[in-house]
């Protein structure tokens, strides 16, 4: 059986405290990196776009995930949030 190319996800979510810390640059290359491995069909983007500092120390993975308010890189809108326009009645 031959591997199905596609399915990666361009979406780019980080807490909102540290995508406000990043300049204009450093989000772009994120966003850039992630839309990259989408149309490559790959779900993770390269390991030299990673952000440092995202996680304040000694929080777990659980703390990190539920406690932050995570938006979305690219729109600046909650993460998780539909990116379909609504139509104006």
């Amino acid at each position: 059986m031959a591997k199905v190319k596609g399915g990666g996800t361009k979406k780019v979510c980080l807490p909102a405290a540290k995508v406000r810390s990043m300049s204009k640059a450093e989000r772009e290359k994120v966003v850039r990196a992630k839309r990259s491995a989408a149309s490559k069909g790959k779900y993770k983007r390269s390991s030299k776009s990673n952000v440092k500092g995202a996680r304040k120390k000694g929080a777990t993975l659980r703390d990190w995930f539920q406690k932050e308010n995570w938006i979305n890189v690219a729109t600046g809108r909650p993460c998780g949030e539909s990116t379909k326009k609504k139509k104006k009645k």
